[in-house]
């Protein structure tokens, strides 16, 4: 699945090191300034064939109308993720000057490391990205107050659901009471009873991306939209924080929710009847599952217009070793205009995070009703802080998620409050 991609000791490495460049742009090799220098770039994609198809459809159409500004188009290279590689040439100097692949949490390391390009360094850095994104841009900020990385692509996490299992369990495929933990809680019981080996199986394994799926979606939701951090101080330790902890220690201690790792995706090989995933997912399971979706569940309830989740995005930076700053600039706006944002819908399904993506796209979504729900909760997606410290904030809460909640091991309200304790400290260390 996708989000077994991330790895920590990454951006460990990136935190680390000092690139060759400062993060505000640097000078090219004639001397002039690198942030206005034009000419040929590099552009790393990722390894997902949908966005190689959008991304080398972009470049040709870009390298047609500026034939003294080619762009040259590659996978990242092969490496035990994404991020690895990216780390290692910030250390190298040997980035491109833009990676569609950027992660959210490796941003304040690597730009700690100098390996990025301040976007406001551009003229119309900031109101571009503003314009483009909305309100929701203030997330992708850092914490001097730029932004190191332009907003991309979202995949708002919601519920799928297998309907033959719910029909099967005595269930309305239709719809089925997911919308509070009761009756989620309710529904799983009944969906193992039937046979099903879960209801659910998000991974229970230790890295420190797997909180944003289960935990992290959840507090979204049941919060209103808060994220972990907020002005350096953690805001899980709460009622909200509290109620989704609980709901997910139920359902590991009522064996609805294994505890034991499923190597490969459980929901694809029918062996759990939910999945917590985003729209990235529907090519996977079209025509294998007879599928459905719903928005993440909450305490009480409430309408899909009220419901927040984790975004699961992927963004484009510029890199610091980019000698030809203006034209990846002027590429990184072509590429996310109103146009291409509109074939990277077509051709993944991934929502371009910008403002009202809904209407902008109204035709896309009529004729791909599947759709529909995910282009709705994606003006209310939340993002992983841009803190400072921000890979160990993750990897602390996750030690203490596991034991406490899916291990029973530690009190869950307890251990809420001594992680929130200790991530405050975290994200107000430099």
């Amino acid at each position: 699945m996708k989000k077994k991609i991330y790895a920590a000791a990454v951006i460990t490495l990136a935190m680390a090191t000092t690139a060759a460049c400062s993060s505000s742009g640097g000078t090219s090799a004639s001397g002039g300034s690198a942030l206005t220098a034009h000419g040929p770039i590099k552009v790393w994609l990722s390894n997902n064939t949908q966005e190689i198809t959008w991304g080398n459809a972009m470049v040709k159409a870009w390298n047609a109308a500026h034939p003294k500004e080619l762009v040259t188009a590659q996978q990242i290279p092969a490496g035990k993720t994404s991020e690895e590689v990216i780390g290692a040439a910030i250390t190298a100097g040997t980035t491109p000057c833009l990676i569609y692949n950027t992660s959210p949490s490796a941003v304040p390391g690597w730009q700690k490391a100098g390996g990025l390009v301040a976007l406001n360094s551009f003229p119309d850095g900031a109101a571009y990205i503003q314009a483009r994104t909305g309100a929701a841009a203030n997330q992708y900020k850092s914490s001097d107050g730029k932004f190191y990385q332009l907003p991309w692509k979202s995949n708002p996490v919601m519920i799928f659901y297998n309907k033959d299992m719910m029909k099967k369990a005595g269930i309305n495929p239709a719809n089925p009471p997911l919308a509070t933990y009761a009756q989620f809680i309710a529904t799983s019981k009944k969906l193992v009873a039937s046979g099903a080996k879960a209801a659910i199986w998000p991974a229970p394994t230790s890295e420190f991306f797997q909180s944003w799926y289960d935990y992290y979606s959840m507090y979204a939701a049941e919060s209103g939209g808060k994220q972990l951090v907020e002005n350096n101080k953690a805001t899980f330790d709460s009622a909200a924080g509290q109620a989704v902890a609980n709901f997910w220690a139920t359902m590991y201690a009522d064996k609805l929710a294994p505890q034991e790792a499923y190597t490969g995706d459980s929901f694809a090989d029918q062996k759990a009847a939910m999945a917590i995933v985003g729209p990235w997912a529907i090519p996977q399971y079209q025509g294998k599952i007879n599928w459905g979706v719903v928005p993440v569940p909450t305490s009480s309830g409430m309408p899909l217009s009220a419901i927040h989740t984790f975004s699961d995005a992927k963004n484009v930076a510029i890199y610091s070793a980019c000698k030809n700053q203006g034209t990846a600039w002027d590429l990184l706006k072509f590429s996310t205009s109103v146009a291409q944002d509109g074939a990277l819908l077509n051709v993944t399904g991934q929502m371009p995070l910008r403002a009202n993506v809904s209407t902008v796209y109204a035709s896309y979504f009529n004729t791909h009703p599947s759709y529909k729900l995910f282009a709705d909760e994606a003006a209310r997606t939340v993002e992983v802080p841009d803190v400072n410290n921000s890979i160990a904030i993750w990897q602390a809460f996750r030690d203490s998620y596991s034991s406490s909640v899916i291990f029973a091991k530690t009190p869950v309200d307890s251990s809420l409050s001594s992680v929130a304790a200790k991530i405050t400290t975290l994200a107000s260390q430099p």
